[in-house]
């Protein structure tokens, strides 16, 4: 029986969004702590994204077992649509900038590849 896409894409999110929830507990408690700087949070929640992103990625090629490059794009990608969409909700719009935007877009499907193409 070959596996469900959507089954295994949402197994995939769940798994990288509880890692998010984890990591990002501790990055907070650092941040109380040790007073961490602005940069160093920044670079903190990036470190997320990308963990978070390959998980998602390696999780989703292993589950599928095939075209696992694209399996990995989709992961990542699905992984920033949803954080763009809760932003949007929460925020009640798009307040990063573009830059900002298309970065975190690069690393999540960047490292939803890596994700993919190591699994």
């Amino acid at each position: 029986m070959e596996p469900s896409s959507p089954r295994v894409l949402l197994r995939s999110l769940l798994f990288s969004y509880v890692l998010s929830g984890v990591l990002l507990a501790a990055t907070s408690f650092a941040l109380y702590k040790f007073h961490l700087k602005e940069s160093q949070v920044t670079m903190a929640v990036n470190l997320v994204y990308l963990l978070s992103c390959a998980l998602a990625g390696f999780l989703m090629g292993k589950g599928m077992g095939r075209r696992r490059f694209l399996c990995g794009l989709l992961a990542g990608l699905s992984y920033f649509l949803i954080l763009l969409a809760v932003s949007f909700v929460l925020n009640k719009g798009i307040t990063s900038d573009t830059a900002r935007l298309l970065t975190t877009l690069a690393f999540c499907t960047g490292s939803g590849i890596i994700g993919g193409v190591s699994s």
